[in-house]
């Protein structure tokens, strides 16, 4: 199977990095390889020395014959991208948020209805070891009903985008398209379309949202998540959640060993074992992946679906644009919330 890369800085690393590791298992090919940086371009060609290599994303796809490609580019040019991949019958796995705009996202179904081909959404979330231990116990009913979740993601502020883009919202949707994508998504893969929701919110002294706080329901499941990226860029990331269930708490913490806690209505304490394929961090980049599994995982995946043909379920297009369309209305529900403090 031949791939190419487009975007080859934070996460594209991380992507090339699992691609690397997965190539000594399976029958697959890094072949090209795009960044309109040198110097990313060629630390990516040093793992692939037989890739050929592009400055251009649009270019690599007009000349290269793939199977697949992985489009990890600042998220206002993965619409263009995706749709130029799948009108060349190129199978696409494109990183989170899956597009911007509700336009895109049915632009992007339209092209996937017509070509026929795979495309996979980079909601890394659905391939975590303790959500997916989570959706579990949600799903067997093994610790009673969930009553009430609450989720953070918590990022110091991003000054490491190309040109800046990430403090552009037209290119970066804000901390809400960027960040708080992950836990939209992940609470709608579990619990579904949400009634109701209630949006608060912050802003950077620009007026571009930079924290916000939902607070939704799901039937009789309570749920409230926090994204924020803080005014220092020195804030640590941290991913957490605990989840209330009735005869359990299950409390995650991202930046502690064991990160999985079930505390049990007994009192009593386990930590699950949740074993994962691949183990393996990368500190190098800007991104300061503490472990590239769940990544290696849902590549896996996704390569499997297109080796065997089979039809990608994990995290498809049409949930991602759906997760799209509910964070775009939280993020007007926080432009109103701002707005409406200054008044």
């Amino acid at each position: 199977m031949k791939i190419g890369i487009i975007g080859c800085g934070g996460m594209g690393r991380t992507h090339y990095l699992s691609l690397k590791a997965l190539s000594r298992h399976k029958d697959i090919a890094v072949t090209a390889l795009a960044d309109v940086r040198e110097a990313y371009l060629e630390r990516a060609a040093e793992h692939f020395p037989d890739a050929h290599t592009y400055g251009c994303g649009m270019e690599l796809l007009q000349q290269e014959s793939l199977d697949a490609v992985h489009i990890c580019l600042p998220s206002y040019l993965h619409t263009k991208h995706a749709l130029a991949a799948m009108e060349k019958g190129i199978h696409v796995l494109i990183e989170k948020p899956v597009c911007l705009m509700r336009e895109e996202g049915e632009a992007l179904l339209k092209k996937e209805q017509e070509t026929g081909v795979k495309v996979m959404v980079g909601q890394v979330l659905r391939s975590f070891r303790e959500y997916e231990y989570l959706k579990q116990v949600y799903d067997d009913g093994q610790y009673g009903k969930l009553q009430s979740i609450v989720m953070q993601r918590i990022s110091g502020d991003v000054l490491w985008g190309y040109e800046d883009w990430f403090h552009d919202e037209e290119k970066s949707g804000s901390v809400v398209m960027d960040l708080h994508v992950h836990d939209v998504d992940f609470l709608r893969y579990m619990l579904g379309e949400p009634d109701r929701f209630e949006v608060k919110a912050t802003a950077f002294a620009t007026g571009m949202i930079n924290q916000i706080l939902t607070s939704y329901e799901f039937g009789d499941v309570v749920a409230m998540v926090e994204g924020v990226w803080n005014v220092s860029s020195q804030t640590p990331f941290q991913a957490s959640f605990r989840a209330n269930f009735e005869k359990a708490v299950l409390w995650y913490n991202g930046s502690e060993t064991p990160s999985l806690a079930v505390y049990k209505d007994d009192g009593t304490l386990e930590h699950p074992e949740l074993e994962s394929e691949y183990d393996a961090s990368d500190l190098s980049g800007e991104m300061n992946i503490s472990n590239l599994g769940p990544y290696y995982e849902e590549i896996k995946y996704f390569t499997e679906c297109v080796a065997e043909d089979r039809p990608v379920r994990r995290a498809p297009l049409s949930e991602g644009v759906k997760s799209v369309d509910l964070a775009l209305r939280e993020l007007n529900a926080a432009k109103e919330y701002i707005l409406n403090r200054k008044k």
